[in-house]
């Protein structure tokens, strides 16, 4: 932590009038032979409630430099994401993930439909869907053993 010296305060103090944080630090720090950074003397600047009296907000009127002008950016047009394009991260239907609850999910249907590995094994072995108000779970707790003899159908209620 820079501790500034009353002599620094008042060089601080008479030289904010016009004058722009980088340049002050500039000027700071070949007065004074030290090292201080802009970040450092803009919190000084704030905390002593001191101002530049430079006013960089945009006039009423103003036009952009850019105004009516398409297509200002150099290159990378031919890499941009286009329709049609998948994404990097794209996982195909079949693909498995482990959720955030610890919990196998497969990829059923694009785009992004993911279901419990354990409904899908539990509902394969059992030949019906999972009825309403009932839940499959681990018998043993371990959440990556898949035998359906390890699935347990119970209510929620």
């Amino acid at each position: 932590m820079f501790r500034f010296t009353p002599e620094q305060k008042e060089f601080v103090r008479t030289h904010i009038h016009g004058s722009y944080i980088m340049e002050l630090t500039a000027l700071f720090n070949a007065n004074f032979k030290v090292e201080l950074k802009p970040s450092q003397l803009r919190a000084y600047i704030k905390n002593n409630g001191l101002k530049s009296g430079i006013d960089a907000r945009i006039k009423p009127g103003n036009v952009p430099p850019n105004k009516g002008k398409k297509k200002l950016w150099a290159g990378g047009e031919a890499t941009q994401f286009q329709k049609g394009h998948k994404p990097h991260n794209y996982v195909p239907v079949g693909s498995e993930r482990v959720n955030g609850d610890d919990y196998v999910d497969i990829k059923i249907a694009d785009p992004n439909k993911w279901r419990g590995k354990h409904l899908i094994v539990w509902e394969q072995h059992c030949g019906q869907s999972v009825p309403k108000g009932h839940a499959v779970i681990f018998g043993d707790g371990n959440r990556r053993n898949f035998d359906p003899d390890n699935l347990i159908l119970v209510t929620r209620g």
